[in-house]
């Protein structure tokens, strides 16, 4: 989804007006305080920007990136207080009154781009209002996610709002269940469970044309994140059943099998076999990854071409994905969108030596970007072979596949819903980045909109 948000009001454009001007104030007191030392402006300045930037992402983001913020903004005062203590001259009254002016202008600048995830909560979703539904079905998997869908009640959730509950057990062919309650006359079809079952269950429902709801029931749920719904609100989600928001997205395609978020091949796709894998991510990863490309390791065998027809003969790591991925959000990268028709596909191709240290950093923490050897484009398909069966992660589940292997994106065939509390965007989608911050602050001031994911 690429939105705009409603032209800013006068409020939020007055707003924006003074974060701008108490910028600029503090900035001009600062110079004329300390013009006497110039390398006391620029590190005085520095550690003011530095305070303010780290301000404003612990104010508009949430988990680790808040707390990293709020460390950030701290250490940086301190620093502050500390140079000015020991200019001579000091002002301890006049210091306040500049982190004051600074503090309150973050405060406008939030109020003014409103994109904290309190307010996007209080505004409208995005998508299509429509109807509730008149025969809502929802396939449950009652292990999945530590048990959430047992600890939430939602099969009594279910019953109480006249949602169909459908319990999977061992052996029962999740595919079938979807088509089944379809042809029982379901006209929105959910699933509670890990992305890999939504991936199945949205199949099924882009097969058929019937809607679809995800319900966050599984350990991660990254499709949920990308969606723009709170994972923590298991029982909330079923209000897309109801009244709700309706727009399209893409599945990608590997073989005729879906999959909602990415399809992971080489060392990734031996990680994700782990057993330790589902519940400890990145623990299985660091643990694995150094053997894996230790000094003489080569390249999985993976031949493919980049845009420009450069043919490659293998990689350490090839990703694909539903939807090129954008901002990375303490240790998760999400999507700005899932409706582009692209797919986003890096390789990772890593030196012996010292890259090969740095690439398992980069590998863990989900920053592959950092590493030597990366390259990364987006298209509709992609292909690539291998003399024999090639292990992929697929949403998380470890599959062999037959070469070659065709990828390929299925623009806006799934009709999905959100309940109307939900935020409706991912993370990187309403980030405003340090870099975007004036540029956003100034269109907002000429009362312009600006594109949620812009």
């Amino acid at each position: 989804m690429n939105e705009a948000s409603p032209r800013p009001g006068i409020w939020r454009r007055l707003a924006a007006v003074a974060a701008l001007a108490l910028v600029v104030v503090v900035l001009v007191v600062t110079i004329i305080i300390v013009v006497k030392n110039p390398l006391a402006v620029v590190l005085q300045l520095a550690l003011l920007l530095a305070a303010t930037l780290a301000a404003w992402e612990a104010l508009t983001r949430t988990g680790g990136r808040r707390w990293s913020g709020v460390v950030i903004a701290a250490a940086a005062i301190v620093a502050v207080v500390a140079l000015e203590v020991s200019r001579e001259g000091f002002s301890g009254l006049l210091l306040l009154l500049q982190l004051a002016l600074l503090g309150v202008a973050v405060g406008l600048a939030r109020y003014a781009l409103a994109r904290d995830v309190r307010t996007l909560k209080r505004s409208a979703t995005p998508g299509a209002p429509v109807p509730a539904a008149r025969r809502g079905a929802l396939i449950m998997n009652l292990k999945s996610g530590g048990g959430k869908a047992e600890r939430f009640h939602l099969e009594d959730e279910c019953r109480g709002r006249g949602i169909e509950p459908i319990i999977l057990t061992w052996g029962d062919d999740l595919l079938q269940l979807a088509r089944d309650a379809i042809d029982r006359g379901c006209d929105v079809i959910g699933m509670a469970g890990g992305d890999g079952s939504q991936a199945l269950v949205a199949s099924v429902a882009a097969e058929r044309g019937v809607p679809m709801v995800v319900i966050p029931a599984g350990t991660r749920n990254h499709f949920a994140l990308d969606l723009g719904l709170d994972r923590d609100d298991v029982v909330g989600a079923l209000d897309a059943y109801g009244e709700a928001l309706e727009h399209a997205i893409d599945l990608g395609d590997v073989n005729g099998r879906v999959f909602v978020n990415n399809v992971s091949l080489g060392l990734y796709a031996t990680i994700v076999r782990s057993p330790e894998y589902r519940d400890a991510k990145r623990e299985t990863t660091l643990a694995a990854l150094p053997q894996m490309l230790g000094p003489g390791t080569q390249p999985c065998d993976l031949p493919f071409s980049t845009p420009d027809g450069e043919r490659h003969d293998g990689a350490h790591v090839i990703q694909v994905s539903n939807g090129p991925y954008g901002t990375t959000v303490g240790g998760i990268t999400s999507r700005p969108s899932i409706d582009t028709g692209l797919l986003g596909i890096f390789s990772l191709l890593v030196p012996d030596g010292l890259s090969a240290t740095r690439a398992v950093a980069a590998l863990a923490t989900s920053r592959p970007e950092l590493c030597e050897g990366y390259h990364a484009w987006s298209a509709p398909t992609f292909e690539l072979t291998s003399g024999a069966p090639i292990a992929v992660g697929l949403d998380g589940e470890s599959l062999d596949m037959d070469p070659p292997l065709v990828f390929s994106s299925r623009p806006g065939v799934l009709r999905l819903r959100l309940p109307p509390q939900a935020i409706g965007y991912s993370p990187a989608a309403r980030a405003t980045g340090i870099g975007a911050l004036l540029p956003h602050l100034w269109q907002t001031v000429l009362g312009r909109p600006i594109a949620i994911d812009d």
